[in-house]
């Protein structure tokens, strides 16, 4: 039996405890003890009480009778042992559980479909049922999550069903037949539906659009209220779909309906586009929708109905476009001022003497700058792969000649201009004076991700060999040396070493990953 939860600061808390005879230690109810355990047992609705682990430790017969399995089958045994399902419906199990573990707060699923085996003395197999599901955590005194309390409705038979049009409509004039028609369905629904208030109550107030359609016009025989207040709270109910919502026609949206009841093929969009009369809208509306329409079938296999699921993502379709304008605005703003600059330091370079060498590193130190704006505007600002950085920036030089070897790292916006930066200077210097000024050198990239946790950190290495022996002279410090140190010592917090061998030049760059990484790499 569930333990008994009593306000505390705002929240629930487990109180005195005793046995329910099942071996679950709850707390005592304000009611004599046996009276409390019986009701629990003979509540209509299935519940099952699991622990932390996902174990059983109490269920009421309508559980046992709804899942064909006795109370002893299922106390101190995993859930997912009984039960396993490795696909879409296990994994929505197991996140509402781990949501409830880790907020303390009820989760709700307001429609999944689950495999139940059947014992052998009905046939063996496995029969695949739909349910609601409301999960509700029962905190010890402390404030952690102790018990989850699973109530379960099975709406299979909601979802298969059976057309009520059982009058042959030639035995009905038109108009009549259909009202009639009509009729039968919502009176086969009221009856359905008055077997489950709770499956009402869930459905009802699912935050996602949820719609049962009825027969080959589609007439809507359930609405919950997020798909009543998306149509301007209509009364869609008994109506065929044409009829009820004239302004969809022509947007391929009942020809959909149409094929999955003919094919009984599920059918599935992404912020598609739909102009509708909303809620106090005189004329229509631009939306967009995520929608899911499923054939209904009956116990035969027949397909009886849709049920169709949605979700109203204009606001958030919105706010991408709206985003999307701002960062082409800033893309804009930001090509034209490293232009303006680009045009400020040749005016300024023209009248000096012998300054055309350093007007070119200039211009090339600008160029790389706008590359890398490139990456991160083609990506809107989110990340920039480390691997394309050092594509881009060497690009110019034979494939032959250069290669690249790492995982995959994400970049912040900030840290991939400042590398973007770090790696035009050492291509810049290579093509210079180091190993791909000649035909013979070679360059190699490499980079690791090592340690944990707060001390996880990048380590690159360039590496650079001449085809002749260079000399051991020491690197003569100049602007883009500086420039290293400033990006990788001083705006990236790393570390940067410089060594000339006699094979060529050798960079190690160490950095924190908590200072260039957008979210977590993959190894590529």
């Amino acid at each position: 039996m569930p333990p008994d939860i009593a306000p505390r600061s705002g929240r629930t808390g487990v109180r005195t405890r005793w046995d329910d005879g099942y071996g679950l230690q709850v707390p005592r109810a304000g009611m004599n003890d046996p009276l409390f355990a019986h009701i629990f047992d003979v509540l209509p609705s299935p519940y099952m009480v699991l622990d932390r682990d996902l174990r059983y430790v109490s269920v009421n017969r309508a559980y046992e009778q709804a899942l064909l399995k006795p109370r002893d089958e299922l106390v101190g045994r995993l859930l997912f042992d009984l039960f396993p399902n490795e696909g879409e419906s296990g994994r929505r199990l197991r996140a509402s559980f781990a949501e409830v573990l880790e907020t303390g707060e009820p989760d709700t699923i307001a429609f999944i479909p689950y495999e139940i085996p059947r014992p052998q003395s009905q046939g063996g197999g496995v029969e695949e049922r739909y349910w609601t599901a409301t999960h509700t955590p029962i905190l010890d005194d402390d404030g952690a999550v102790a018990f989850i309390v699973q109530n379960t409705v099975d709406v299979t038979e909601i979802v298969r069903l059976k057309q009520a049009n059982t009058v042959p409509s030639s035995a009905v004039p038109g108009e009549l037949a259909l009202l009639r028609n009509a009729r039968e369905v919502e009176e086969a629904y009221q009856e359905t539906r008055s077997e489950s208030e709770e499956f009402r109550r869930l459905f009802r107030q699912a935050p996602g659009m949820i719609a049962v359609l009825q027969g080959p016009d589609h007439v809507p025989v359930f609405a919950n209220d997020s798909y009543a207040r998306f149509v301007g709270h209509r009364d869609v109910i008994g109506l065929p779909i044409r009829q009820a919502l004239p302004e969809v026609e022509g947007q391929g949206f009942f020809e959909m309906l149409d094929a999955v009841y003919a094919e009984g093929k599920s059918f599935t969009g992404e912020g598609v586009r739909l102009l509708i009369h909303g809620e106090g809208d005189e004329g229509l509306s631009e939306t967009f929708i995520d929608f899911t329409y499923n054939p209904i079938r009956d116990a035969e296999g027949r397909v009886t109905g849709v049920f169709v699921q949605g979700a109203d993502r204009t606001d958030a379709i919105r706010a991408a476009d709206r985003q999307r304008l701002l960062i082409d605005e800033l893309n804009h703003r930001v090509k034209n001022t490293l232009s303006t600059v680009q045009s400020m330091a040749r005016q300024s370079f023209r009248k000096l003497p012998q300054a055309q060498e350093a007007r070119a590193a200039f211009d090339a130190r600008i160029l790389a700058l706008s590359h890398a704006h490139n990456v991160l505007a083609e990506r809107r600002w989110e990340a920039a792969g480390l691997r394309v950085l050092l594509r881009q920036e060497l690009s110019p030089f034979p494939g032959s000649r250069v290669t690249m070897s790492g995982p995959e790292v994400h970049l912040t916006a900030r840290s991939a201009i400042a590398l973007s930066m770090v790696f035009h200077e050492l291509a810049a210097n290579a093509a210079a004076y180091g190993a791909l000024s000649s035909d013979e050198g070679e360059l190699a990239v490499s980079w690791q991700v090592a340690g944990e946790g707060a001390g996880r950190h990048l380590s690159i290495a360039w590496t650079e060999t001449a085809g002749t022996p260079v000399s051991a002279n020491p690197l003569v410090e100049g602007f883009g040396m500086r420039m290293l140190h400033r990006v990788v010592e001083g705006e990236l917090s790393g570390t940067l070493s410089l060594d000339l061998a006699s094979g060529g030049l050798i960079c190690r760059i160490e950095l924190a990953l908590s200072e260039v990484e957008e979210f977590a790499s993959t190894a590529a």
